[in-house]
């Protein structure tokens, strides 16, 4: 392999949340952290670069992006997902969850509905019910291990609620579900016969894995507001800068209200050039960090098998978050927790802060070197096998 995904990197002492804040968020020091959604490799050395060669000109005053930028951000998701966009109808924010909170604001009212399918990444619930939403759980229902989606439910909800958005994950994150274009179809007729705006979160699109394939829910419903950035594809997170893809005029001007309205106006300036260049030059990057996790997962998956049988692994079909399902222990959550924290001292996410459906479940982060996730892996040994 060209790239070296092998090395340890310290990031103690960066004031990076994953190494440096357990205390300050309620838990013991010298744990092994393996919960929030970064990478511990750095990101790709054309990036780097290029972010040097800015911080080498010494100003970073208010700054837009020019042609090179839309081109990189357009084909990138052209050649991969056949989604084509026009850079007008771009809109940028700072984050993806910054995104989802205005769209929230920008296309319901107060006390409007808004559907999600839970378990689901924990900031959908916050986006929702912080902005005075009424928050409407359709539940995904597992079977056998793989999760699937309750349509009479779907359908029931919105019309019972009279849902006015639909915040979908695709892939969804914990469960590693990638949707069938059928499953997104059906999902997209039901919105669209009930008039339903559908919000879709594709920020982990580029993490999936062989045998699956991502469909950009922008190919199916035109209409639909689809959310990226590149923070989670190339580690880029901290530099803050996401792309929100709105080809409806009407939708995209109001999202773009609602975002002045919060005072925001231009990026960060070095997250521009993070997010321009990791388009242009990330892909082989990407690719072999791609085959590096799926070897990280079968890692995972084989250890379990032979060594921790009674812990399941929610075999994923994307992302580099694996849900993993200690239900078979009959422990509840919070002692769940606290044996994977004093006990095996590791630090993931335990699985009730994705609401409803996360009891028994833990999330753990693979995206860090391939002996950090073997020492995870025999410290749960000690504790639960």
């Amino acid at each position: 392999m060209k790239f070296n995904f092998d090395t340890p990197i310290n990031r103690r002492g960066t004031n990076s949340i994953k190494w440096d804040f357990a205390v300050e968020r309620g838990m013991p020091p010298g744990l092994l952290p393996m919960w929030v959604a970064d990478m511990d490799f750095p990101a790709p050395a054309e990036v780097l670069a290029d972010l040097q060669r800015a911080v080498a000109h010494g100003i970073f005053g208010y700054s837009e992006p020019k042609e090179a930028y839309y081109m990189a951000v357009t084909h990138w998701f052209s050649e991969r997902f056949g989604y084509t966009v026009a850079p007008q109808e771009i809109v940028k924010s700072p984050g993806l969850v910054y995104g989802l909170a205005q769209a929230v604001r920008a296309f319901t009212a107060p006390g409007e509905a808004v559907l999600i399918q839970t378990p689901v990444y924990y900031p959908f619930y916050a986006v929702v019910r912080d902005n005075g939403r009424e928050l409407v759980e359709n539940a995904l229902v597992q079977t056998e291990g793989r999760y699937g989606i309750d349509f009479e439910d779907f359908e029931e909800k919105i019309v019972a609620r009279r849902v006015k958005l639909f915040i979908l994950c695709s892939p969804h994150n914990p469960v590693g579900r990638v949707w069938t274009r059928g499953e997104l179809e059906r999902m997209s007729e039901i919105c669209q016969r009930h008039g339903v705006i559908v919000v879709s979160d594709e920020i982990h699109c580029d993490f999936v894995w062989s045998g699956h394939t991502h469909t950009c829910f922008g190919t199916i419903d035109p209409n639909a507001v689809v959310a990226t950035a590149p923070s989670k594809t190339f580690n880029l997170a901290g530099l803050q800068a996401s792309n929100i893809f709105v080809k409806d005029e009407s939708l995209r001007e109001k999202l773009r209200a609602e975002i002045g309205r919060s005072g925001y106006s231009q990026l960060n300036t070095l997250g521009l050039v993070a997010c321009q260049s990791a388009y242009t030059h990330g892909g082989p990057w990407l690719e072999e960090l791609k085959t590096y996790l799926e070897g990280n997962i079968r890692l995972v998956r084989e250890f379990l098998a032979g060594e921790l049988p009674r812990v399941k692994l929610i075999d994923p079909q994307a992302m580099y978050l694996l849900w993993l399902d200690f239900s078979d222990y009959g422990l509840a959550p919070a002692e769940l927790t606290r044996r994977v924290v004093e006990g095996a001292g590791l630090w993931l996410n335990g699985g009730t802060m994705f609401g409803p459906g996360g009891e028994g479940f833990q999330r753990i982060n693979i995206a860090c070197p391939r002996a950090v996730v073997a020492e995870a892996l025999e410290r749960l040994k000690k504790v639960f096998g």
